[in-house]
């Protein structure tokens, strides 16, 4: 090994361990204030917003170096932490969800990746189960909904450990009846191999039953559903990896758009939760996206699924009144 290389790795593991120092920063005092009720209640507003623009900062950088939405590390650890009521915290997801879908939109469907032939009919079943899934949630107890999603954040981060990430290979298994009628097919420029990529989708029944439960699950929990979508796409219907990833997004900005009108009008999503943590997440993206080739992705993975478990079982522990 070079010099050179030793110690370009040596700032790379630099980087991953300051980011991962920052974030125990901001998280011990979060669980010490959930720990003491009085301390909670003695915290001005103001220091509350500030603690969670920082965490929401943080929490941008892990979720792009992760290749995960905001959403789905928001709402368990931020439910688990801070001092919010769920149903505030699951508004403000939706919006921290939908917002970075809204942002990566418009260049993915410039560069002919975002297809919306194949995102408009996943979209239209998942926003009808979205809305459903916000009025369930809504209505249902809040220790029985923090119950849930200790249960449905176990469950994906089980997932996460397990998968290696979603393949790349394109299947090209012919097309099922449904997707012929709906004429889902499409090409896209590969800008690494440098050729155009044909492609087409099989399963679609299944598919479109799969995202109507993700739709589902999405809006009761306020949780992006980056992590379903794509493997759905990818492996079940044999959509190329880049097309599902950008489609997914697509996907997601729409049902998001149908379950945060049901918070809006519930009055579950106020400002001073909504905007810092949105305020953060969008800026740590960016940086998380400038960082993406310098840091060991798979050590950043790790962490935050050993962050999901710990949302989980703090989700759990709430929801049995511990």
């Amino acid at each position: 090994m070079s010099p050179a290389t030793s110690v370009f790795r040596k700032i790379l593991m630099g980087s991953a361990a300051a980011v991962g120092v920052l974030l125990l920063y901001l998280l011990i005092p979060a669980i010490s204030f959930a720990a003491e009720p009085q301390m909670v209640e003695q915290t001005a507003w103001w220091i509350w917003m500030l603690l969670l623009f920082a965490f929401s900062f943080v929490l941008g950088i892990f979720s792009v170096l992760a290749g995960v939405g905001g959403g789905v590390l928001f709402v368990p650890i931020v439910s688990g932490f801070f001092p919010f009521h769920l149903d505030f915290i699951r508004g403000a997801g939706l919006l921290v969800a939908l917002s970075g879908a809204l942002s990566a939109g418009a260049p993915l469907m410039r560069k002919g990746l975002a297809d919306l032939k194949l995102g408009l009919p996943m979209a239209l079943v998942g926003s009808i189960s979205s809305i459903a899934g916000a009025l369930a949630g809504l209505a249902m107890p809040a220790n029985i909904v923090q119950l849930l999603l200790g249960i449905a954040i176990m469950g994906i981060a089980t997932l996460m450990m397990k998968s290696r990430g979603s393949g790349s290979i394109i299947d090209h298994q012919e097309s099922d009846a449904l997707s012929k009628m709906l004429g889902i097919s499409g090409v896209y420029y590969d800008e690494v191999t440098k050729k155009d990529i044909s492609w087409q989708i099989h399963r679609t029944p299944m598919g479109l039953v799969l995202f109507m439960f993700i739709g589902f699950i999405g809006g009761m929990f306020g949780m992006g559903a980056g992590w379903a979508n794509v493997p759905v796409f990818n492996l079940l219907m044999g959509v190329p990896l880049k097309v599902a990833v950008a489609t997914s997004g697509l996907v997601l900005s729409i049902n998001g758009a149908a379950a945060a009108w049901v918070y809006i009008f519930k009055g579950a999503v106020i400002p001073l939760i909504a905007v810092p943590a949105i305020g953060g997440i969008m800026l740590g993206s960016k940086i998380g996206a400038k960082l993406l080739t310098k840091v060991n992705t798979r050590s950043v993975r790790m962490i935050v699924i050993i962050m999901l478990v710990i949302a989980g079982l703090r989700s759990l522990l709430k929801g049995f009144g511990i």
